[in-house]
């Protein structure tokens, strides 16, 4: 591989005003560093000390090439300048990284000229390391010689600091739970990304109870930490502001409105300047307020209630929902240009029922945090420990309530534990309220979801069945995987387990496909 060098002409220091040492000619004689091809940057004003530069390299490394371009400088002070002329230069220039090293001599050059190389080899425009060389020291007769590889890969100890600190900030987005699904970490680790490196909003699609919540806060803390934002997390349940008190709560209100003192709002709007504002169950805000909040967001100006003079409010935006805003936008509920604004990045949340795998992790989360709230140590028994999570894992326990129904779930059971041992009995008991509960709230539930797939009469049972087969199919990545979840314990009584046909054959009783589940 030849050893090419790119660099400036040192228009003070390559003239040997520094003791008579000359940094580019002094490179050109370092041992164990041959140099095959300097590329010379000079401006037309020191044309002369160019071509001197270059005979005396010639003279005392003969197998160096070294090759002048000329590039003028209005200013080598100005950084635009400086930076457009660099970046042409390596558009142009024919990086062959097959046969040749690339180095950058930062040494020479103005400080603007030496940042700009660094950023443009830092961003991979120019595939060069960086060098710096220094004045003769001691027996260093040629000067001193660093060479700097931009490559942090190759730094395993920074390397590990920058995955320690991902790890960290993953961590800090899970709640510290030591999560195993998949999709869930993957979710976690683009989140992380992107909130880290954008102030665009972001959305959170899921169920109620797959912690929106707790997630926005955590994003929020994520960003303070990285210095994306100064100011406060304010939160707002969208669900909330309804009638006249919808704009006021938002915007703010002046007293001229009124006329009452005492009447002054600055908003929520207001409050979150320089914050993160989370607006949750966003498909619940009224089309005034949407095409208002709208404006709010890409101006960063607002009209409070009353008032004759925009406020200025700058704001990041974090959104969640549990209806899919394209089927409402779609149905003229939700304005389309704030869904286009707002889903530049959604993410949507896997319910309970999705994530099976990460029900121990979470149940030992919530029993820490039911000991914490109650002030005693609680465990469960290991007969009540087992009977619990089997029927957590069921695919017929389909976790209506998400998160919010297993936390209460396991707060209820460490609150009546007998001298802190959780026992078998409790567990069938509680999960007895729970089966209750449910099927007394998806009576209703369940009829208008099976109601928007088909159109007529159907027994009662009926209803209950093709309800819970719906939404196993939309929490399944595919037909099989809804099969296998349906058919779990069937299927092991069965020679020929084909569970996609099966599920085929009980849609179609109802004129049903699994496309038309999904889309």
């Amino acid at each position: 591989m030849r050893n090419v060098v790119l660099g400036f002409l040192g228009t003070q220091l390559d003239r040997g005003k520094r003791g008579g040492w000359k940094p580019s000619l002094g490179l050109c004689q370092v041992d164990g560093f041959p140099v095959d091809r300097f590329e010379l940057l000079y401006d037309v004003k020191f044309s002369r000390v160019a071509h001197s530069l270059k005979k005396e390299i010639e003279l005392v490394s003969p197998d160096t090439e070294v090759l002048l371009h000329r590039m003028d400088m209005v200013d080598p002070w100005d950084l635009e300048e400086v930076y457009s002329k660099l970046y042409d230069f390596a558009q142009d220039y024919g990086f062959d990284e097959d046969r040749e090293r690339y180095h950058i001599h930062l040494t020479t050059g103005t400080h603007i000229g030496q940042i700009c190389w660094f950023l443009l080899s830092e961003s991979r425009h120019i595939p060069a390391a960086l060098i710096q060389t220094g004045p003769p020291r001691g027996e260093q007769a040629n000067g001193t010689f660093d060479l700097i590889d931009l490559d942090l890969n190759k730094y395993d100890a920074l390397q590990q600091r920058f995955d320690e600190q991902t790890r960290e900030y993953g961590d800090l987005l899970k709640g510290g739970i030591e999560t195993k699904n998949s999709r869930y970490n993957a979710l976690i680790d683009r989140i992380e990304q992107v909130a880290g490196l954008s102030d665009a909003p972001i959305f959170l699609l899921g169920e109620s109870g797959t912690g929106k919540s707790e997630l926005a806060q955590r994003i929020y803390e994520l960003k303070l930490q990285r210095r994306r934002v100064k100011g406060r997390l304010v939160q707002v349940n969208c669900a909330t502001l309804r009638g006249g008190a919808a704009l006021p709560t938002l915007f703010g209100q002046r007293r001229s409105h009124t006329g009452q003192p005492g009447t002054e709002r600055a908003g929520l709007l207001r409050e979150a300047d320089g914050g993160v504002l989370f607006l949750d169950e966003i498909d619940e805000l009224g089309l005034e307020e949407q095409a208002l909040l709208l404006h709010a967001i890409e101006t960063g100006r607002y009209y409070p209630l009353g008032s004759d003079s925009e406020v200025t409010s700058r704001f990041q935006v974090i959104a969640g929902a549990t209806k899919d805003l394209t089927r409402l936008a779609a149905e003229g509920q939700f304005r389309l240009d704030l869904l286009s604004r707002l889903n530049l990045w959604t993410f949507r949340l896997p319910a309970l029922r999705e994530r099976t795998e990460d029900l121990d992790a979470n149940l030992r989360f919530e029993l820490a945090r039911a000991e914490k709230m109650l002030g005693i140590r609680v465990g469960f028994n290991a007969d009540a420990a087992d009977a619990w999570l089997r029927f957590a894992k069921s695919p017929s326990t389909l976790w209506p309530g998400n998160f919010r129904d297993f936390s209460g779930a396991v707060l209820r059971l460490c609150t009546l534990a007998p001298r802190g041992r959780i026992t078998r009995t409790q567990v069938e008991e509680e999960i007895a309220t729970l089966q209750r509960r449910w099927r007394a709230a998806d009576s209703n539930v369940d009829s208008k979801l099976v109601g928007d797939y088909v159109d007529r009469p159907l027994d009662p049972f009926d209803i209950s069945q093709l309800a819970q087969v719906i939404r196993t199919c939309q929490s399944s990545q595919s037909i099989s995987e809804a099969g296998r979840k349906l058919f779990a314990v069937s299927r092991e009584e069965r020679a020929s387990r084909n569970d996609a046909d099966r599920l085929r054959k009980y849609l179609a009783k109802f004129e049903l496909s699994w496309r038309d589940l999904i889309e």
